[in-house]
């Protein structure tokens, strides 16, 4: 083959061409040497492993890439490491290794759970069965939470104090969580309030508020509960919304028989909501007290004492009473008497939670059209030509009243009403219609069902306009 000759065809080809076909060829080799290298140099990983090995196990861990190596290394089975997380085996052994492999709890990210008990250790003390029950607790708990949808990786810590006799120092038990999130998820307010309960009612003396929880960057979640979370302004938001749509539509249906359809009247709801949560207690004494117990006390006593000789200490003071020492005093009399009642003080408790949420203020605004009547000719016929016909005052205050029923108008709590009337579209001439829509709403109309095979089509009419005036004609002239 003489390659002068053949580079000398081809430069006259070249100079043959016009300026738009050198730019297309131009175009076109270097999408195909673009191609040609792409499948060339790109390699997949199941191509880089060479004849007769497949994927044991993918995007692993580096600690489970270890235990896995490890037990193949046991079992005498030849194996390749692709990447860090990827390892081949021999294509006639995958399925039964991967089965055996998996049968040894392996790939969990090294995480061990209960079945650590299924091997007994004689002379183990109680430390030790203590440890391993921690051990096989946090294993359990971080398998169970990597089960969820959002979640890639997790990792458990239980922190269990020593018993204690004395109730001032005794502590309760904490625990903290690391979640590994996977890309584009996130977890909702609700999902982390039940991985906190899943843990503490899964460890004795656990606390939920005593259970930390924090992502792969360090960030804490589930700290912004006393705050505003996303669902919380979430579902708010949804429940105005549907409260105002509500509300909308009520007074739209109350007034469209009024005025005469639904697109004659428009109507606007704004709420203002109060979304605290207070909780309220009240005691109510009742002033009219009951007895509840009466004790009475009641002494008398009548009758003197008896005389006692008394004298001068000598001879006749101990001979007994003699004339001179009787007392002449009356008898003795003492009476005493008390009333004691005791009245039952009456109280009434009581605990008042608000609901989700309370109305503040209640704004509306009302826009209804007005009446419509063919003007008439010179001639006295009817005209095409409608005139507008604004409602009377009395008829607004009539639909003023009506809003106000409809949206439950409170005017202690300063809610607002507006009814206008304007001019809404003229209508057609039958006096039924709105006017004629303009020729690119009519296009719009007819061709919105075939719009998907006429995208088709014109993607077909390109190509085939491509073909005739490139391909074609290069074609000819290469050959």
């Amino acid at each position: 083959m003489d390659i002068k000759l053949f580079l000398s065809q081809i430069t006259s080809l070249v100079q043959g061409l016009s300026r738009k076909q050198k730019i297309v060829s131009l175009i076109s080799v270097f999408v195909v040497i673009g191609f040609l290298s792409f499948l060339i140099f790109f390699k997949s990983p199941s191509s880089s492993l060479g004849n007769g090995y497949s994927v044991l196990f993918d995007n692993t861990t580096p600690s489970d890439s270890a235990l896995i190596i490890q037990q193949l290394e046991k079992d005498g089975v030849a194996y390749k490491v692709v990447h860090e997380g990827t390892i081949a085996v021999p294509s006639n052994v995958v399925y039964k290794e991967r089965i055996a492999i998996s049968a040894l709890g392996i790939p969990k990210n090294s995480k061990v759970g209960f079945e650590i008990f299924d091997k007994t250790e004689f002379g183990s003390t109680d430390f030790e069965q203590q440890i391993k029950y921690l051990r096989a607790l946090e294993g359990e708990l971080s398998r169970t939470i990597e089960d969820l949808k959002p979640i890639e990786n997790a990792s458990v810590h239980i922190a269990i104090p020593k018993e204690s006799v004395f109730a001032a120092t005794k502590q309760d038990a904490t625990a903290s969580i690391v979640v590994d999130i996977k890309k584009g998820s996130k977890l909702s307010h609700k999902q982390i309030v039940g991985i906190k309960n899943l843990v503490s009612f899964s460890v004795v003396n656990l606390k939920a508020q005593n259970v930390k929880l924090v992502n792969q960057n360090g960030v804490p979640l589930g700290e912004e509960d006393g705050l505003f979370s996303s669902d919380l302004i979430k579902s708010q938001i949804q429940y105005k919304q549907t409260y105002e749509t509500n509300l909308e539509d009520k007074i739209i249906n109350v007034l469209a028989p009024i005025v005469g359809g639904n697109d004659k009247v428009v109507a606007k709801v704004t709420i203002d909501f109060d979304f605290s949560q207070k909780d309220s207690v009240s005691e109510v004494y009742d002033p009219n007290s009951v007895p509840r117990s009466e004790q009475s006390v009641e002494e008398k006593k009548t009758g003197g004492s008896t005389n006692v000789v008394g004298g001068v200490p000598g001879a006749i003071s101990n001979i007994g009473p003699v004339q001179g020492l009787k007392s002449q005093k009356n008898g003795e009399k003492y009476q005493k008497s008390s009333t004691t009642t005791n009245y039952e003080i009456s109280k009434t408790t009581t605990k008042i939670k608000n609901e989700f949420a309370t109305i503040k203020k209640i704004s509306t605004a009302v826009v209804v059209d007005g009446d419509y009547e063919k003007t008439k000719n010179k001639d006295g016929g009817d005209n095409q030509k409608l005139k507008y016909i604004p409602l009377t005052k009395e008829q607004l205050v009539q639909i003023d009243n009506i809003v106000k029923q409809t949206v439950g108008y409170n005017k202690t709590r300063g809610d607002e009403v507006t009814v206008s009337n304007f001019e809404f579209k003229p209508l057609a001439k039958n006096g039924s219609q709105p006017v004629t829509k303009t020729f690119m709403d009519k296009i719009g109309f007819y061709f919105a069902p075939i719009a998907p095979v006429l995208k088709y089509l014109f993607v077909a009419i390109l190509l085939f306009i491509f073909y005739k005036k490139v391909i074609a004609p290069f074609s000819q002239k290469m050959l």
